[in-house]
């Protein structure tokens, strides 16, 4: 019985792997559109996000058989309960990804000259996501700590990026449509980089908690 279900762990740990591989895919091509003004990488964006919905149903059907025929211990629990929050966080990131992905669809913006601080945020957003991803395939609790640190960073970002908004009100054209749409679109942008942080140090937490590390730790 106990060697059934370290494989039913060992398929949990791959499926997990496998998602966070598409998120972190999916931001990258998002941010690299983004940048680039690649439609093609949206578009890739947006297949990726679909891909991890379906991860995520599959990974909770697992979760829930699991639990339901296996009747975990407390370690074994913890693994499975960490799994179900770090799910939630890596779709929402996909979520995320394929937000920024369309509004490029329906957007001219030039996203380098309205603000000099988007390219450090995307940067900075999938190095988190990044590390966040590796700090679970590595099961390092040290690596899940650092990376939550980095939300820091972006933050301040997005602070800056918000100042760069402001600059952009007040020197632009207040009549025009297309310069207004503009402004918004940058700041709905740097507001979903700033979420994707955020969710990244949720992932650090629950790589943590599977981990049965506290705060304190």
């Amino acid at each position: 019985m106990r060697q059934y279900f370290d494989s039913q762990l060992k398929e949990l740990n791959k499926s997990l792997q496998n998602m966070g591989s598409l998120c972190e895919d999916c931001i990258t091509c998002a941010t690299q559109a983004l940048l680039t003004g690649s439609s093609e990488l949206g578009d890739k964006a947006i297949e990726l996000e679909h891909e991890t919905d379906i991860c995520e149903r599959e990974i909770q059907s697992l979760c829930m058989k699991i639990l339901y025929t296996q009747q975990p211990v407390a370690r074994d629990l913890k693994t499975v309960s960490a799994a179900l929050k770090m799910i939630t966080d890596l779709e929402r990131i996909g979520d995320q990804g394929s937000d920024i992905a369309e509004l490029l669809r329906h957007t001219s913006i030039d996203i380098r000259s309205n603000s000099s601080h988007i390219a450090a945020m995307a940067d900075a957003t999938i190095k988190m996501v990044t590390g966040s991803v590796d700090a679970f395939v590595r099961h390092d609790a040290q690596l899940a700590v650092q990376v939550a640190r980095q939300d820091d960073e972006v933050d301040a970002l997005f602070t800056q990026v918000k100042d760069d908004v402001l600059n952009m009100i007040t020197s632009g054209e207040k009549h025009d449509r297309n310069f207004a749409e503009q402004v918004l679109d940058t700041l709905m942008i740097a507001k979903y980089l700033e979420r994707i942080g955020d969710h990244a140090v949720n992932v650090t937490e629950a790589v943590r908690m599977g981990l049965g590390e506290t705060e304190e730790n």
